[in-house]
């Protein structure tokens, strides 16, 4: 049995084994584990510790681990704390990690103020794990500075992540201005800072037009209420040889800054987590209503929906209603 108050204590003096405990503990679907995950949970939410957590994604083979990696321990040098969160595609067999990105971090796994999990995704909807969110709310106990939270690649999992995080980074390799096809509209209105990776040696020059083409593309999108003029805004990265790092740390600090002196770091905060409560919620719903004593009624119900007896409205209404009649499971 899980003792949530040493786990707890052990998690808010910065303990590593204690975060890895804990993940492991809320990725369980266990009951006593979840009780106990919930228990965790509630106790650290009170301590109100906050970090920035940094949403990050890119298009295929632009060098997101090692990227991660460099900027990873140019915070370290930094004196700063960083989580990484790594959401991995997973086994369809095991659930197990396929990629497992403490392989492709070998330097940052060794900085012992750095703290790496892959996640597997387990089939989440865009790849992203259902406990992401409370996996963050451990790191910020655990008194991380920054979380990292990097996604599988450029899909819906990137609208999922940049609602639990207060910045998303979008990753891209240089390539000419026609590939600006190849990364959707969507992603391009979500990121807050757009970074071309591999500027460098023969790719510098690409990257510099890359840098460019996308600049300009930024200009014809509407300009977000409250952030400050320039953003979102493109620069140029090395991972490699480390050029622009430091830039665009300054950058997302800057950001962040604005951000929490105009109000909009703790409107988005609280959005976020009522997001995350309405989310809880309907999972509890659909879990109730498949272990309510008229589960088979319910069951009934969707087939005449499937068979074109019932319209999917009416038929929701009268199973939230046989639901809600029903006192909750011991």
């Amino acid at each position: 049995m899980t003792d949530v108050t040493q786990l707890a204590d052990a998690l808010l003096s910065g303990d590593r084994r204690a975060l890895a405990r804990a993940i492991t503990l809320i990725e369980s679907g266990r009951a006593d584990h979840r009780d106990a995950a919930e228990a965790l949970l509630d106790r650290l939410a009170r301590e109100g510790r906050e970090a920035l957590r940094v949403g990050l994604s890119g298009t295929p083979g632009v060098g997101k681990s090692t990227f991660i990696e460099a900027f990873g321990l140019s915070l370290t040098a930094a004196k700063k704390r960083v989580a990484v969160l790594a959401v991995d595609p997973s086994s369809a067999r095991t659930g197990g990690s396929i990629l497992g990105d403490k392989t492709r971090m070998e330097r940052l796994t060794r900085d012992p103020r750095a703290y790496i999990r892959p996640s597997p995704s387990r089939s989440e909807l865009g790849g992203v794990a259902r406990r992401t969110r409370e996996a963050i709310a451990l790191c910020e106990a655990a008194g991380y500075d920054m979380v990292l939270v990097e996604t599988v690649g450029v899909g819906q999992s990137e609208t999922l992540v940049a609602e639990m995080t207060d910045l998303f980074v979008l990753l891209l390799a240089p390539a000419g201005g026609d590939e600006l096809q190849g990364v959707k509209r969507g992603i391009m209105e979500i990121a807050d800072l757009i970074l071309v990776n591999k500027a460098d040696g023969d790719l510098l020059a690409a990257a510099t037009r890359t840098a460019a083409d996308y600049a300009g593309a930024l200009k014809l999108m509407r300009p977000r209420a409250g952030d400050p003029p320039g953003w979102p805004r493109v620069e140029t990265v090395s991972a490699l040889t480390g050029a622009g790092l430091a830039e665009a740390r300054a950058a997302i600090a800057a950001l962040a800054e604005h951000r929490q002196a105009s109000g909009q770091w703790r409107a988005r905060r609280r959005a976020q987590a009522q997001g995350w409560f309405e989310d809880e919620l309907r999972r509890e719903i659909f879990r109730r209503m498949a272990t309510a004593p008229d589960g088979a009624e319910i069951a009934a119900l969707a087939e005449a929906v499937a068979s074109g007896e019932r319209s999917a409205a009416s038929a929701a209404r009268e199973a939230a209603d046989r639901l809600l009649s029903q006192p909750p499971p011991d």
